[in-house]
């Protein structure tokens, strides 16, 4: 009950048998003592997991694994009991999947370490939920619990097919039992092992990103080439694109990098006095700035001409509250070009809704500018102070 209570707060789509939550609680009883019968007697056998196919921000798309509503419940029993274990082991300074840390968290911490050092090394992991090796993942479980039925049900998991395809390695990204096992891998993989290794290198790592940072170009070179290797032991891939070495002060061909949908660079910023001077400092970066004026654009708020103003803002508040609260936590100055765009937005529905015409632009941005003095709190950034269409 306690699991089925977490999956129906994360919600989360349909899987191969295409039941929905809300069918599954139809027969709510029958379908949880369905679980415990087969989970308690070790004959429940997880069912193949859906692929949906999902844009990257960096263009492309990854294959994301979607378990059944039941399959789900069945994972978040076995990870309500093994994360206790694991989650004591795990270092601070992986912020991944963890409970009672962030991403935001990441930032902040990498912010502040950005004052100290000039050299950053940042890596990317290339599919790491498609290539992580279950007799290494299952050596590593082993390790941190000796119950038969844990043991039982995570091997089933692993081998569980996606669609009709059989699965050798990796651990379907979805799943609900599976950030946890990529930490649980990447924990003997590269947290233990950097820090062994590099005691004195400040490092932080968010799932398959990651960032060292290091004295001087000539150690971070040498620690790239360790990390490729050791990677490559581990049945790992370091991404070539998506790996490199940033200097953030100096002339380096590299001066920034991006970080959980933050660019860090040099920038002006405006001390306690009063005064402008130039240090290292995150804000939102131009990938994430594109992904969140194109999820505005498809969705196609002009032509919602049979809705009013107030209903448009019930459904994307909790959209814009969730952008503000992560991108705007740093210079939020450099997220009003996404507010303005959603503003535009507001202003074709309104071209269309009482003009139907073109030609009444200036017209309309005028009438939003009024319903934003009239009703400031409607929209949260109008809250916040971001009214003006073109401020």
């Amino acid at each position: 009950m306690q699991a089925y209570k977490l999956i129906k707060k994360n919600a989360g789509s349909a899987g191969i048998d295409q039941q929905t939550i809300d069918q599954f609680e139809l027969k709510l009883a029958d379908n949880l003592y369905k679980i415990w019968n087969r989970m308690s007697s070790g004959t429940y056998f997880p069912p193949p997991v859906k692929a949906v196919p999902i844009p990257k921000k960096s263009g492309g798309t990854r294959i994301l694994g979607i378990p059944t509503v039941s399959d789900r419940i069945a994972q978040m029993v076995v990870k309500l009991a093994f994360e206790p274990e694991v989650e004591k082991i795990f270092l601070p300074d992986s912020y991944g999947y963890r409970p009672n840390k962030s991403a935001l968290d990441a930032v902040g911490v990498t912010r502040k370490r950005c004052w100290q050092y000039n050299w950053v090394l940042e890596f990317d992991i290339k599919g790491l939920f498609d290539n992580i090796p279950h007799d290494l993942l299952m050596k590593a479980v082993k390790k941190h619990t000796n119950n038969k039925w844990i043991l039982l049900y995570i091997e089933r998991w692993l081998k569980a097919p996606m669609e009709q395809q059989p699965r050798t390695k990796g651990t379907p990204q979805g799943g609900v039992i599976s950030p946890l096992l990529s930490n649980l891998f990447l924990h003997y993989t590269f947290d233990r092992w950097i820090t062994t290794k590099y005691p004195q290198n400040k490092w932080c790592r968010y799932a398959d990103d990651g960032l060292i940072h290091c004295q001087t170009e000539q150690q971070a070179q040498q620690i790239l080439s360790e990390l490729k290797e050791r990677f490559a032991q581990c049945g790992l891939e370091i991404h070539p694109d998506k790996t490199r070495i940033v200097c953030c002060k100096g002339n380096y061909p590299n001066k920034q990098f991006d970080f959980l949908g933050y660019t860090f660079r040099q920038r002006y910023v405006k001390n306690r006095y009063g005064k402008y001077f130039q240090t290292i400092t995150p804000a939102v970066s131009k990938a994430s700035i594109k992904a969140m004026k194109s999820k505005i654009r498809k969705s196609n708020i002009r032509n919602r001409t049979q809705s009013e103003l107030k209903d448009i803002a019930k459904e994307y508040n909790p959209i814009l509250i969730g952008w503000i609260e992560y991108y705007g936590k740093y210079r939020k100055s450099d997220l009003y070009t996404v507010l303005r765009h959603f503003n535009m937005a507001l202003v074709s529905w309104a071209m269309l809704k009482y003009t139907n015409s073109h030609r009444y632009k200036t017209r309309c941005i005028n009438l939003m500018n009024k319903i934003t003095k009239r009703q400031p709190n409607l929209f949260i950034h109008w809250k916040i102070g971001m009214r003006g269409l073109f401020a």
